[in-house]
């Protein structure tokens, strides 16, 4: 480790990565995977900080070949090396998507509890992300995490940067609709009680001015009784609210299967409940629906946003966030993520 760090002193990068390579393999051959996995990450650490991210990412590659190939179990000490690593890695580096990819494998293959990856590895990923104002990027992280709090922070902030005025709604609704598609209800509680309460344009409540946060909120209370009657007069009630975003609706009809008992989809492309959902939005909407049809209902943006995304590919891939397709586009796209991130 000496001759190594000499050479990094020395300016001799290529010979110090060399010199890491041939001490890990040696190593691993003798099966010595902890001295092996330490002297990865010390290397890759040095390498990196000193801006050779080439170099550095191949170590950090390593070190989770050692973790994915001797099954090393999820620890608070791997997942904050996991993280640094990846905070050091600039995001032009070619390698560091690869690296996000097969760090979230390694969780999946060890913790079979946490089929999408490891919600405690997300989260850094969602900070490291949100430090960086890649708002699209943390918030898909965030929400394969159990961090509601800080979900809710950065959901405050994304808005305030880059979402108009008649979408503060809008923003918290996509986050506690998808959360709750992926059954995590502790966490969409957190994330809405939060970003109510911090966000400087929401109103104090419950209940509140703006009609789709009342919806919200009254949803998450219906989830502790799962009365298919009350989620369905919810609907009803709030028809116009919902109608503001076309996913609003499939989320829901998943939403509805998950905690109220509605039976799964038959082969109609809309399912059971998307049906139901269909005839209950023809009828008539609630007295505080019809106050809000002509204020935060009714401003739209001139193009129509993109499709959103299916709630079945949401369960088995990453959840689409609908405001992003209606914010600036400031951030970098999410695509190149989630094209290499298989969560199944």
């Amino acid at each position: 480790m000496a001759k190594c760090e000499a050479c990094m002193a020395e300016g001799n990068f290529y010979e110090a990565h060399q010199m890491f390579r041939t001490i890990y393999f040696r190593y691993n051959g003798q099966h010595k995977y902890t001295e092996a996995a330490d002297i990865l990450y010390k290397g890759a650490l040095l390498l990196l900080q000193h801006n050779q991210y080439s170099s550095g990412a191949d170590l950090s590659m390593l070190l989770l070949d050692v973790f994915l190939n001797v099954k090393l179990p999820v620890t608070d000490e791997r997942l904050d090396q996991v993280g640094k690593l990846f905070e050091k890695m600039v995001p032009e580096c070619p390698e560091r998507y690869p690296f996000l990819t097969k760090a979230v494998a390694w969780s999946q293959k060890v913790d079979k509890d946490h089929k999408r990856g490891h919600p405690d590895l997300h989260q850094k990923f969602g900070v490291i992300f949100w430090q960086e104002n890649n708002y699209t990027q943390a918030r898909y992280h965030y929400l394969h995490s159990a961090d509601g709090e800080g979900c809710a922070q950065m959901l405050c902030e994304f808005h305030l940067a880059q979402g108009f005025p008649s979408e503060v709604d809008m923003f918290i609704t996509q986050a506690v609709l998808q959360y709750l598609c992926l059954k995590n209800k502790s966490t969409a509680n957190l994330c809405f009680e939060m970003y109510t309460q911090k966000h400087p344009k929401v109103d104090n409540g419950p209940p509140y001015t703006l009609p789709l946060l009342n919806f919200v909120w009254m949803l998450l209370v219906a989830l502790e009784g799962g009365k298919l009657a009350v989620f369905s007069v919810l609907c009803e009630k709030y028809r116009t609210s919902i109608s503001r975003d076309p996913s609003y609706k499939e989320y829901l009809d998943q939403i509805g299967q998950l905690f109220f008992g509605v039976p799964p989809p038959q082969k109609s492309p809309q399912g059971l409940f998307g049906n139901m959902l269909q005839n209950m939005l023809g009828g008539f909407g609630g007295e505080d629906e019809e106050e809000a049809a002509g204020s935060s209902g009714s401003q739209r943006r001139p193009k129509a946003a993109a499709s959103p995304p299916k709630p079945a590919s949401l369960l088995c891939s990453s959840p689409q966030p609908s405001t992003s397709s209606t914010s600036n586009n400031n951030n970098k796209s999410p695509s190149k993520t989630e094209k290499n991130l298989d969560l199944d």
